[in-house]
Order: C-alpha cells, then sequence, then structure tokens
C-alpha cells in the first residue's frame, strides 16, 4: 500500500488513492474526492492511540480508513485500489459474504448493519433502506462525522486481525429520534484477508449491533430494544445472529 504523501499528495494524513496522477480517471459519487476535515479533527482530539507512522497498526488503521472511503466515495470497482476488485466480499457477524458488487449496491451502511432479527424489532431495518438514505441517516446524525481508529493489531498479514473503535455525536437526528448530543461508540474486531500487496481480498467484522443502534435512542427505548435483540438470540458479535 503506498504511503500517505505517494497516494494522497499530503492532502489527507490518514487516507491514500485520494489524489494525485493514479486517480485522474478516478469516478467520484460527489464528483470530486471527499474532504474528511471535520471527521480529522474529532479522530486527533479524541483518539486513544497514535500509531508511529509506517508501523504495522498506522499501515492497518490507514488501509481500513481508505478501504471506507472507496466504498462510499468511489462509484467504479475497478477505481477502489485498497480491495481485490475480483474477490472482494464482506461478512458482519457470521452472516454470509457479500461480494463487491452487492456491497456497493446497497451501500455500506446497509452491509454492515445486516441483521437477522424481526422486522418489529429493528431500530434500522438495511432491507429497507437504499445507498443513498443509509448514507443520508447517518451523515445527518454525525453531523461532525464517525471516526474510527485501531486499538490493536493481533497478526499481521497475509490475515490481519484486529480491534477498532468506531465514534460519533449524535448531534441530528436519527430518523424518527430526536439528537441527544451525547457520544455514540462501539468496538469490535475485525479480520482483512489481505494479498501480497496489502489489498483486501475479504474482510469480516464482528461487533454488538443491538447496543450500537440503541445508543441513539432514550434510555428506556434503548433498555427495551437491547433486551429485545438479546432475546432473540443476536447479541453475541461471534456468533453471528445479527
Amino acid at each position: 500500500m503506498a504511503a500517505a504523501g505517494e497516494a494522497s499528495g499530503g492532502r489527507d494524513k490518514y487516507r491514500s488513492f485520494m489524489y494525485g496522477e493514479g486517480e485522474k480517471d478516478t469516478v467520484w459519487r460527489l464528483g470530486s474526492p471527499p474532504n474528511y476535515d471535520v471527521v480529522n479533527k474529532l479522530f486527533e482530539e479524541e483518539r486513544t492511540k497514535e500509531w508511529p507512522e509506517g508501523s504495522l497498526e498506522e499501515k492497518v488503521q490507514r488501509l481500513l480508513k481508505t478501504w471506507e472511503m472507496e466504498l462510499v466515495h468511489k462509484v467504479r470497482p475497478e477505481d477502489q485500489k485498497s480491495v481485490h476488485s475480483q474477490k472482494f466480499c464482506a461478512s458482519t457477524n457470521g452472516m454470509r459474504f457479500l461480494s463487491q458488487k452487492e456491497v456497493m449496491a446497497i451501500g455500506g451502511y446497509n452491509a454492515f448493519l445486516q441483521t437477522k432479527l424481526p422486522p418489529e424489532h429493528r431500530i434500522y431495518d438495511p432491507d429497507k433502506e437504499t445507498l443513498e438514505s443509509g448514507m443520508a441517516t447517518f451523515l445527518t446524525a454525525f453531523p461532525r462525522g464517525f471516526a474510527i481508529e485501531v486499538l490493536d493489531v493481533y497478526s499481521g498479514p497475509p490475515q490481519i486481525v484486529f480491534k477498532f473503535r468506531h465514534w460519533g455525536y449524535m448531534e441530528g437526528p436519527f430518523k424518527e429520534h430526536p439528537p441527544h448530543g451525547k457520544r455514540v461508540e462501539f468496538f469490535g474486531i475485525c479480520i482483512f484477508h489481505v494479498d501480497e500487496e496489502m489489498k483486501v481480498e475479504k474482510t469480516e467484522y464482528f461487533y454488538e449491533r443491538g447496543n450500537f443502534l440503541a445508543s441513539f435512542l432514550s434510555t428506556p427505548a434503548a433498555a427495551a430494544s437491547a433486551a429485545a435483540e438479546a432475546a432473540s438470540g443476536s447479541g453475541c458479535p461471534v456468533m453471528g445472529g445479527n
């Protein structure tokens, strides 16, 4: 994976493949590369780890941030340079693997929030959302962005296992739920299966979906929703109920 200055021209400190000659033909969803200044500020103010440039942890964090950026903002699979476009697939909490085409069709948020929970118990229903509505929901809820950091890396390539933290401040409404202004965060484990060029071929995410979504609600509703998820057997982040 290219170094920061080489890939981005120094215009984003944490993501590669946004600027420079290699991106001259890239088709961007919004017509141009995204600006991450606001979420980068949140990340720098509240991250709990600061990894040395060139360390394995820094490389994994850059790969994670770059992959998320490309998934959301690059329209064509061939423009996504952090993943192996022919082999890439992704799974969350033990559910079936989605191909790159499937993930791009429904959007990253809907892919990440896939669930087996009955529709009547869903705080957020990815089966009823589009790529555009999913993006709008979380952009509205998190006007300062949804920051992510790598906390630990347990093994290096070709099978990279790491722990991550994702957080933001609910300063906008989430669906019909009013903003409460507090931090919403969750922790998870991810496995990146990469090739010799550090391109991701497969991702496996494990995290507590119910507690994350309950964080958008008031305390009574959150407790009821979390209890419903637990009762349905979807509470375990590894065994695949979500």
